[in-house]
């Protein structure tokens, strides 16, 4: 693992990210060692606010960031076109010789790298907060269930998207870690659900307007039904999903339309968000959904006219069009579902488009969201996923009687009238779940998880029409799982003992 470069403090400290209605605006100063820089809560603070950052790069949730690996090569999204490196995994062409090169080094390599530098950061906090006698007992605890939080978030992308991963907690030297053998994903998780159990006993409930953007004990609970979820530990998670729904200050808005809208950024529905802010964060996270000029409209001879009503409405199509609503996405979305609009637009302003979009996902407005300058907040949990995988859990535990009562109240305000399910089967309503997820959550990061943990990965793919290409003839099950970046292995030859396969690429 390349931690060398990520290793000294410094680091994360000065990696901050502002705005007046971020909870970012600490003054970084110098730091010369963890050992003379950790004696303020202040100081573990600012040390947070960098693992937050972190996570906010292009190889996590910013730009396509982990949308690459958790939406490409599903059943909702694909590109309009042949594109760049992203290509292999929409396509299933993926291998241990291309995956380094995905996105142009802002891929897998840097994911993988990424998430390591979190953790080993984390661990250096933890570390010294163990010995630190000088901040109060209440500052340590939230410190601590911030940084597990944020380490166990790590973990468990690594473990979605490897499976067996190298795993350690304590502050190692870099050449522990660079020998440390993959472990149990088993393992791993059933640990990272300890820590998450505790990070949602310290941290708070909900947070003031000036630290809007940190993590609750919300979120560390809804991680946690995710993994419960994976592990097909129903009764678990049923309880984890009810206890947000119950004790937790989120609910579902009234309007779909409303949970994605700029201008109501933290709503109710929202567990958390990562904050972006206009002019400040160099992150482009809505880009590759936002359509392009060079696109649209469907009749060419019309592009100028199309250009200058947009120019009128200070809007435009500036995207790079990567992520377009599948065909299959946009021909069954039911037409009677009122989140289709927010999910499948075929034309704007009077013109017939070009491709399907998703405009729940992008932001036209060329003066608060130019291309490449961003300030809207990615959603990554909300209320809707947590009643979804209640109904899961539920039905999967004592069949659909009293799972009714979670998939129909997202269902309620899909339909007018209502249109409630009833008299399914058990794997009937576990079908209607399939659907539902697709329709509610589409293109918001969960899908091809969640197809994998169902066990359709492949069969989903092979059923789907696609655009540019057809991946149907390409997906092996090995594509679970993507390839440890080789770079990795070869300073790590124990990355391989386990699995000379490397998760079935070799």
């Amino acid at each position: 693992m390349k931690l060398l470069k990520k290793y000294l403090l410094i680091i994360i400290a000065v990696s901050l990210f502002f705005g007046c209605d971020s909870f970012l605006e600490e003054e970084p100063r110098a730091i010369v060692s963890p050992s003379n820089f950790f004696s303020t809560a202040s100081e573990f603070n600012l040390a947070i606010i960098g693992l937050y950052d972190t996570y906010k790069l292009n190889s996590l949730h910013g730009k396509i960031g982990l949308d690459r690996f958790y939406e490409n090569g599903a059943d909702v999204i694909g590109p309009n076109r042949v594109f760049g490196q992203v290509e292999p995994i929409q396509s299933y062409t993926l291998s241990e010789g291309n995956i380094s090169a995905i996105d142009q080094g802002a891929g897998a390599p840097i994911t993988w790298q990424d998430l390591y530098s979190i953790i080993l950061n984390s661990n250096t906090i933890l570390e010294q907060l163990a010995l630190n006698e000088t901040i109060t007992i209440g500052e340590k605890n939230k410190i601590e269930g911030e940084t597990l939080f944020l380490r166990s978030y790590a973990y468990y992308h690594l473990t979605n998207l490897w499976g067996d991963v190298p795993y350690y907690r304590d502050n190692l030297p870099i050449a522990e870690i660079q020998i440390l053998p993959r472990f149990d994903k088993t393992t791993i998780r059933n640990e990272i659900l300890v820590d998450l159990q505790r990070a949602q006993e310290f941290l708070p409930n909900s947070y003031e307007s000036n630290e809007l953007g940190r993590v609750s004990k919300w979120v560390a609970a809804t991680v946690m039904v995710k993994i419960y979820l994976i592990q097909q530990k129903w009764e678990q998670a049923r309880d984890k999903a009810v206890e947000i729904i119950n004790n937790s200050p989120h609910d579902l808005l009234d309007d779909y339309a409303a949970v994605f809208n700029p201008n109501n950024e933290y709503n109710q529905e929202n567990i958390w968000e990562m904050d972006y802010v206009l002019n400040v964060n160099p992150n482009d996270w809505p880009d590759h959904f936002t359509p392009r000029i060079r696109d649209e409209p469907k009749d060419p001879k019309k592009q100028d006219e199309l250009s200058n009503a947009l120019a009128d409405r200070n809007e435009g199509y500036t995207g790079y069009g990567l992520s377009i609503a599948l065909p299959d996405f946009a021909n069954k979305f039911p037409l009677d579902d009122l989140r289709r609009p927010m999910n499948v637009q075929t034309e704007y302003l009077g013109f017939e488009l070009n491709f399907p979009y998703i405009p729940k996902m992008y932001n036209l407005d060329q003066i608060n969201s130019p291309r490449g300058n961003h300030g809207d907040n990615k959603i990554i949990f909300r209320m809707a996923d947590v009643y979804l995988m209640a109904a899961e859990a539920e039905n999967e535990l004592n069949g659909p009687s009293s799972a009714y009562q979670y998939i129909n109240r997202v269902r309620e305000r899909a339909y007018e009238p209502d249109q409630p399910l009833s008299g399914l089967s058990k794997e009937g309503f576990r079908e209607a779940i399939y659907d539902e997820r697709k329709w509610e959550l589409g293109a918001e990061g969960h899908r091809r998880m969640d197809l994998i943990r169902w066990g359709i990965l492949l069969d989903v793919v092979k059923n789907t029409e696609y655009r540019v290409y057809n991946p149907a003839a390409n997906i092996q099950p090995y594509h679970i799982l993507l390839p440890i970046p080789p770079e990795e292995f070869i300073l790590n030859p124990a990355l391989l003992e386990s699995d000379p396969t490397n998760n079935g690429y070799r």
